[in-house]
């Protein structure tokens, strides 16, 4: 029997080239039939629960940086959830007594399988039996998240630092507002030193950045960063519509100056992380 194909796109073979790591969860544009099936919504619906393109934009300012793609739509399974954010609302293998204290997201039907968007409602016409729920975790949520460490690791034992670049987009947050959101878990994360190297690329490029707010990173920076070890991890919320057309379906105009600016943050980012070649001579 063939081996079924992972649920995510690699670039980057062999050694790592860098200790950067990007990783692109929620770009997924792949609506299984087994879902098609079982929602109650077009899946054109849910465009907005993707990070639309996002892959995209990672790819144009990618270098020789190993980076992991998923496949799968975020409805299908979100990768940003802890496995624990099952919710009882539609999915029969647990109930709300056997949960942990539910999360805001979990509550606001963005669990692990999202239940509801704002704009469309209710998105699934049954609720799902709990093997379904748990087939998904096997084959395309754990998956991701071992490569991802897999990665990471590899980053680590080749420069003694890795850091994951965690590239996500956002709705607009309004005309005074942050079009790039960085979110390093209030500084659990990442050192401050690099965050700094980060914003100032922003600056530069007129680009007004906030820090951890509305966004301080999810499941993937809590699992992946790993600071005591030298594995760092920050998650970059992008504007959609600095990238994406005016109806902000496909990539629009932007995209080559706000690749630009996730290529130069990747170079600062690398450039912060590696140690200087005076400190190694002083050794």
């Amino acid at each position: 029997m063939a081996q079924a194909l992972p649920p995510f796109d690699l670039y980057g073979t062999g050694a790592p080239a860098s200790p950067i790591v990007l990783s692109v969860p929620h770009a997924g544009r792949d609506y299984p039939l087994a879902m098609r099936a079982a929602l109650r919504v077009p899946p054109e619906m849910l465009v907005g629960l993707e990070d639309r393109h996002a892959d995209a934009l990672a790819l144009a300012a990618r270098g020789d940086e190993t980076m992991i793609v998923q496949r799968r739509a975020r409805a299908w399974i979100d990768l940003n959830r802890s496995e624990q954010e099952r919710d009882p609302a539609i999915d029969t293998g647990v109930s709300a007594k056997s949960m942990p204290v539910a999360t805001a997201k979990l509550r606001g039907g963005l669990g692990l399988i999202p239940r509801r968007t704002a704009s469309t409602g209710e998105i699934w016409r049954r609720k799902l039996d709990g093997e379904e729920v748990t087939a998904r975790i096997v084959q395309d949520y754990r998956p991701y998240h071992t490569a991802l460490g897999g990665l990471l690791a590899a980053a680590r034992a080749r420069f003694g630092v890795a850091v994951l670049l965690d590239v996500h987009s956002m709705p607009s947050l309004g005309a005074t507002q942050a079009r790039l959101v960085i979110g390093d878990r209030f500084g659990r994360a990442a050192p401050s030193r690099m965050v700094a190297r980060i914003e100032a690329e922003a600056h530069a490029a007129g680009v007004p950045v906030a820090l951890n707010v509305p966004y301080a990173g999810g499941h993937i920076i809590d699992t992946h960063a790993d600071p005591a070890c030298h594995i760092f991890a920050v998650q970059l919320e992008f504007d959609r519509a600095l990238y994406l057309d005016t109806a902000l379906d496909q990539p629009g105009d932007g995209l080559i100056a706000t690749a630009a600016l996730l290529r130069r943050i990747i170079a600062a980012v690398a450039d912060e992380a590696l140690p200087r070649p005076s400190a190694i001579a002083a050794e």
